[in-house]
């Protein structure tokens, strides 16, 4: 075991082991189970450290309970409809593990399994995953590595791949927020703001219908900053289908391969600021619509919006939709995407 590791209970049979990363201004947690991050604290306005993503105190908390907590998914973030789709003329049949759909990979996703810990000092670790040519219907090996990494006031995840065939890949990671502490109710009066001027509408299913659909004037418009409990209770079709905000957000196209900044989250209750910088050319904005109380974890039960979750990838279902960005990795090309979650604090606001 790593010098830096401590046991974090058994999973299928597994040791999992806990990985600290701390850099005197931010401290995080991570396991090897799904390469969740555990835990993560940053100070408040006051100065007073405290966490900021739900979880579980070991780990059996992310082998019980849905919803992906903290975890790196693969080997594609979001939906697939129907759980199929052709590539160069030949029909792939997935692991269908949301009614009909696949969702996050699939019924044994990357968030499911355990990583090897490659390399790990007090700041950084580098987790690696081989998917096997087949693995959850998807063709080709795939070779993953995906690197947390403290910097100042930044954490940050790099994901790197290659493939054997071509395939569908778009990683991504699912923490739920809430930058009032493990101890908040629910996150709705946090204050958010969106870099996108287009979001993906989905059907009953969460499926994209394929429309690309401008934000200006619809409950979508978060490019000036809005508490997420302003308009997530409208009489609006698309927020009565995902129970809230459960959408895919299309960022600016990338223009100089680093990551922009695609979102901002404000707590008026702790004066914590969250940024969000990607590569990727969008995110999806959950709302923790399915938390539903069965989930018992750090703070108490995780109720509907007890966080909520931004998660920075490729365009969901885009195998099956032409308009859509490409997923699709080739043989010979390397797979490469940066998220940033930058912390600081603002000095205004409600302080109770």
């Amino acid at each position: 075991m790593d010098a830096n590791a401590v046991s974090f209970g058994r999973a299928k049979g597994q040791e999992a082991q806990l990985f600290t990363l701390d850099n005197g201004s931010l401290k995080a947690c991570i396991t090897d189970y799904a390469g969740a991050l555990v835990s993560l604290e940053a100070p408040d306005r006051n100065g007073k450290a405290g966490h900021v993503v739900l979880g579980f105190d070991d780990v059996a908390g992310y082998v019980d309970n849905r919803g992906s907590f903290g975890a790196l998914l693969g080997r594609t973030a979001n939906r697939i409809a129907s759980g199929r789709f052709t590539l160069d003329g030949k029909t792939y049949e997935l692991s269908k593990n949301e009614g009909e759909n696949t969702l996050h990979g699939g019924a044994d996703g990357f968030d499911k399994r355990f990583w090897w810990a490659k390399e790990a000092t007090p700041q950084h670790i580098t987790l690696s995953l081989t998917s096997q040519d087949g693995d959850q219907g998807f063709p080709g090996g795939v070779s993953v590595e995906a690197t947390w990494r403290l910097d100042g006031p930044s954490l940050l995840l790099e994901f790197t791949a290659q493939t054997t065939k071509p395939t569908p890949l778009s990683l991504s990671v699912h923490p739920y927020f809430n930058l009032d502490g493990p101890n908040a109710r629910d996150c709705l009066d946090h204050e958010v703001e969106i870099f996108a001027e287009a979001f993906l509408p989905a059907d009953q299913q969460q499926i994209p219908t394929g429309e690309i659909r401008p934000v200006a004037g619809t409950p979508f418009d978060f490019r000036t900053m809005q508490p997420i409990s302003a308009r997530i209770r409208e009489p609006e079709e698309q927020l009565r289908f995902a129970k809230g905000y459960d959408h895919y957000f299309v960022l600016p196209d990338q223009r100089d391969g680093q990551p922009r900044l695609a979102a901002r989250i404000r707590s008026p209750r702790s004066g914590r600021v969250l940024e969000i910088l990607t590569t990727q050319p969008g995110l999806q904005f959950y709302t923790g619509n399915n938390l539903n109380g069965t989930a018992q974890g750090r703070g108490g039960l995780y109720r509907q919006s007890a966080g909520f979750a931004f998660e920075p990838q490729g365009f969901p279902n885009a195998p099956n939709e032409a308009k859509f960005p490409t997923t699709i990795l080739r043989p010979g090309e390397l797979y490469s995407q940066q998220i940033v979650y930058r912390l600081t604090t603002d000095q205004t606001g409600d302080r109770r």
